[in-house]
């Protein structure tokens, strides 16, 4: 039996029937690489039977102390049935990308039992009409409480049923799981209540850790190093109120090579500012054809993972966040990547000051007892539309394999993912990598976005106008004659003094002066006219 984090209870604390706190992943496979070319559902349960013991969230189910006066634990489930977690369903012809993007919706919109190991898989057969696909196809879409595991251990999860070859190799360990006892009420709380002796011990050494950080960080404000603007409310937006129980879902792929290229343009700049940059051009042009575009910049929220090395097989939650600005006032590509850039490596710093794993323990400092009242007032009185948000959306990159993967011996071609929204916060964009790709995709509540298809086709054309202007700026660049200045230094290293004047010609004129020395005067009059050439050629 082990307990979970203050932070991994507080997503359990705030599950509603509107607002399902899971996070998980579309995974679309050609099953013309398995063994005999093709892949039978008895199959997928059998060899998903096989991988069970590569991660601890598989067979672990919840239980809740009586009237959450403590944390919830894990134990392994004593009634655990592998044939209720992996469920089987086919699209109607003719099976084709929004029918897809459909049902991954409904399927994400529905809550999990938390009396049972909290995920599902479901095997989405049908896929025949979809651009770029081999008809045959199908897709997994998974889905895991966000109580049992990150972004982070999530691929960890994933790396449990996939392979590197389609040959399906038997694990090499035996399982050795074993069921616990489901725990008696009287046991809960005693341990709640040695539990809950111990916290303020826990509060004070939290906030003891954090004061080095907050002195680091008001010398650096003071001297001007860290700009605290990010710490004020975002705009509200229609994204920014009370959900529904319905979603919506959709992904864009990117090719991973060019995202590079963008980047590039911008000294010091990263994909993840790219990403950011063309959420925020995407949120623009959605606002703005609505009318309802903020004069401030909209910002996201950015989980950052705060795992150690030796934390990536751990359970549950080991994140931190930063706010960053998406540059949603600026409507120039590159100037918003450069205000992305800036404003992602200010909120770096603020996080660093303080330390990513301080602020991720903050959580402990909320009584369990008061953190689910919180929750669950919070959501009755709709307090989300009376408050300005915190942020707009969030922005979460997980990066995955660049080498193939398999499961049950067929190829993934390519994954995207899925997460929640909850009151405050209607729209969130999980980014995937895999393989020479990077996606990103997005759930939102469908009240709120209710024509995906249009905030799709606005991140195709933020991507678009924002790899032309790269582009651009870097013939420019490179198409720019040198400044006089700069042109004078290659001749200057010949030691003629005479010569000085027409050391601001091209190289070829200067060599034809050193073998002829009378040609050197008019020489110069042909250089005068090769640089409005240079000039026109740009």
């Amino acid at each position: 039996m082990e307990q979970l984090s203050a932070q991994d209870a507080s997503f359990v604390y705030l599950e509603t029937p509107h607002t399902p706190m899971h996070i998980g992943s579309v995974g679309i496979y050609d099953p013309s690489t398995a063994p005999g070319g093709f892949v039978r559902f008895k199959d997928i349960l059998r060899f998903i039977e096989s991988r069970l013991q590569g991660a601890r969230s598989f067979r672990q189910r919840l239980v809740r102390v009586p009237f959450d006066v403590d944390h919830p634990y894990w134990i392994e489930d004593p009634e655990f049935d592998l044939e209720f977690h992996v469920r089987h369903i086919a699209l109607p012809k003719p099976g084709d990308w929004r029918q897809l993007c459909i049902q991954v919706a409904r399927l994400h919109s529905r809550p999990m039992d938390l009396t049972k190991p909290l995920w599902e898989f479901t095997v989405v057969e049908g896929l025949d009409n979809i651009p770029g696909l081999p008809p045959g196809c199908f897709a997994l879409v998974s889905k895991v409480h966000h109580a049992a595991i990150d972004g982070m251990s999530g691929v960890e999860m994933s790396a449990a049923v996939h392979d590197l070859d389609p040959s399906m190799a038997a694990p090499p360990k035996p399982d050795a799981w074993k069921p616990e006892n489901m725990p008696r009420v009287a046991e809960l709380l005693t341990r709640s209540y040695f539990n809950n002796l111990l916290q303020p011990m826990r509060i004070a050494e939290t906030i003891g850790r954090s004061l080095p950080g907050m002195a680091r960080l008001a010398v650096q404000a003071g001297k001007g190093d860290v700009s605290l603007k990010n710490t004020r409310p975002a705009p509200k937006t229609r994204f920014n109120g009370k959900v529904s129980a319905h979603r919506v879902w959709d992904a864009v792929p990117y090719k991973l090579a060019e995202v590079r290229a963008v980047k590039d343009v911008i000294p010091g700049a990263t994909v993840n500012d790219v990403i950011l940059t063309v959420v925020g051009g995407a949120l623009r042009a959605y606002l703005l054809d609505k009318g309802e575009l903020p004069k401030e910049t909209l910002t996201a929220m950015a989980p950052i993972s705060v795992r150690d090395q030796g934390e990536k097989g751990a359970l549950g939650n080991l994140v931190s966040a930063m706010v960053v600005g998406l540059g949603t006032q600026i409507a120039d590509p590159l100037e918003r990547l450069r205000f992305v850039h800036e404003e992602a490596v200010n909120s770096k710093a603020m996080t660093n000051a303080v330390g990513a794993k301080n602020l991720a323990d903050y959580s402990k400092l909320i009584p369990s007892g008061l953190a689910g009242l919180g929750a669950r007032l919070y959501t009755r009185i709709g307090a989300a539309n009376m408050h300005a948000p915190a942020f707009n959306c969030v922005v979460t990159n997980i990066p995955g394999p660049r080498v193939p993967l398999y499961f049950c011996g067929a190829k993934m071609l390519s994954m995207y993912g899925t997460a929640p929204v909850f009151d405050s916060m209607g729209l969130i964009n999980p980014v995937y990598s895999y393989g020479d790709t990077i996606a990103v995709s997005f759930t939102a509540d469908r009240d709120m976005l209710p024509d995906p298809d249009n905030y799709a086709a606005a991140l195709r054309q933020s991507f678009e106008d924002l790899k032309a202007a790269a582009v651009n700026s870097r013939g420019a660049n490179e198409n720019k004659p040198a400044a006089p200045g700069k042109a004078a230094a290659k001749p200057r290293a010949v030691p003629k003094p005479k010569a000085a004047a027409a050391a601001r010609t091209p190289a070829k004129p200067a060599a034809k002066r050193a073998t002829a020395k009378p040609a050197a005067k008019p020489a110069a009059k042909p250089a005068a006219k090769r640089t409005p050439r240079a000039k026109g050629a740009k």
